[in-house]
């Protein structure tokens, strides 16, 4: 059937898109190594997942010389013809950031058999692609042993984006590691949705993240994309949990926030019996999301960060194709890998002790010997 003028106009926008602008030297061209990138949803300034990727990307264009082109589809329908116009294009490495284009990358890779694919955050079944997936939950249990650690009501909670096993792996690791560092704590957990947009769905965020506090959570850590800015919102409108809005059987514990310096909005809202409330960031270091007063030297609402080092898988992907050492299959970043971690910084530096740090790096230690499994689902 022939084309419509429309359709045609639509794979031309696609393929201008993706190809950016042209190269006025063809020399340039044919030696210079191209990598085009195909965002998931929530675009890859998202603050968290796809710009860590975007990140990586951009690290290795700056230490290889190299060309990085994006494409950042509209609609779900635009992404198989996005990823293959970089393969008609002849681009060196195409890699596609997050499950979602496992099906585009795979169907795309099968056809261009001479060429190098990329896919985060799930398995391909082509044998050109490189899948580069985590171990989220041993990152996970690291910053579930600090929020219980933290915890003055001992309760903790977690809200998953798109209730998959993917962000499952979130999930369990966080409950496992808040219930290492204290037994009796408890862990709320709750997802935002089971399509797509539930990565981007603040508003359905930040009404879980409500609920939460009325069950008595004071640290509530969100794998959710660029959802979790609910979280963040919600906490910086309310900044602490008060004392008699505790339910039952829930009461202040422990104040290891005391004597850390609070902002003067902070006193005026959260005079008395309170306990200030913090988020856990996700992916990217989100730690300055907490800094609610644009004042680093007061306390930070961002506990900690559980880093998902997409950067550095996208950039060891790009330097093995740029040294011609391109491998197709899994590739799995954990904790021994230097894949996930906990995010310490000038932000957070006030809130997490010497000695909570020296408790995490022996549980991380033990992790990565393999004495200590931490669950995945």
């Amino acid at each position: 059937m022939k084309p419509s003028i429309k359709s045609a106009l639509t794979l031309s926008l696609i393929a201008a898109a993706v190809s950016g602008a042209v190269l006025t030297s063809t020399a340039l061209a044919q030696t210079q190594m191209r990598v085009g990138m195909a965002y998931d949803a929530g675009g890859k300034f998202d603050k968290s997942f796809n710009e860590s990727a975007f990140n990586g990307a951009t690290r290795a264009a700056k230490t290889f010389g190299l060309q990085v082109k994006d494409f950042e589809p509209s609609d779900p329908s635009q992404v198989v013809q996005g990823i293959r116009a970089f393969a008609t294009d002849g681009f060196d490495l195409t890699i596609g950031v997050g499950f979602n284009n496992n099906a585009s990358i795979t169907q795309v890779a099968k056809e261009n058999p001479d060429l190098s694919f990329g896919l985060i955050d799930d398995v391909s079944a082509a044998p050109n692609v490189a899948s580069l997936t985590f171990k989220e939950e041993e990152g996970s249990y690291l910053v579930g042993y600090l929020a219980a650690l933290n915890s003055s009501t001992g309760v903790v909670g977690f809200i998953g984006g798109m209730d998959i096993p993917l962000i499952h792996k979130f999930e369990a690791g966080y409950a496992a590691g808040a219930k290492a560092a204290k037994p009796g704590v408890k862990v709320v957990a709750q997802y935002v949705g089971t399509t797509p947009d539930a990565w981007n769905n603040p508003g359905k965020a930040k009404e879980i993240a409500s609920g939460m506090r009325s069950k008595g959570a004071d640290i509530i850590f969100a794998a959710a994309g660029a959802s979790g800015k609910g979280l963040q919102d919600y906490i910086k409108q309310v900044q602490c949990i008060k004392g008699a809005q505790l339910p039952g059987g829930v009461k202040f514990g422990s104040d290891n926030f005391a004597k850390v310096t609070k902002s003067a909005g902070y006193k005026a809202a959260c005079a008395g019996n309170t306990r200030p409330m913090f988020f856990i960031g996700v992916d990217s270091d989100q730690n300055y999301l907490g800094d609610y007063d644009g004042n680093p030297a007061t306390m930070n609402h961002g506990l900690t960060s559980m880093l998902k080092r997409v950067d550095n898988a996208v950039y060891t992907l790009i330097a093995d194709v740029k040294g011609n050492k391109f491998k197709g299959g899994q590739r799995v970043f954990g904790l021994k890998e230097a894949g996930v971690g906990y995010a310490m910084d000038n932000f957070n530096k006030a809130l997490i002790s010497s000695d909570q740090i020296a408790k995490v790096e022996a549980i991380r230690q033990q992790i990565i010997a393999g004495k200590i499994s931490v669950p995945n689902k």
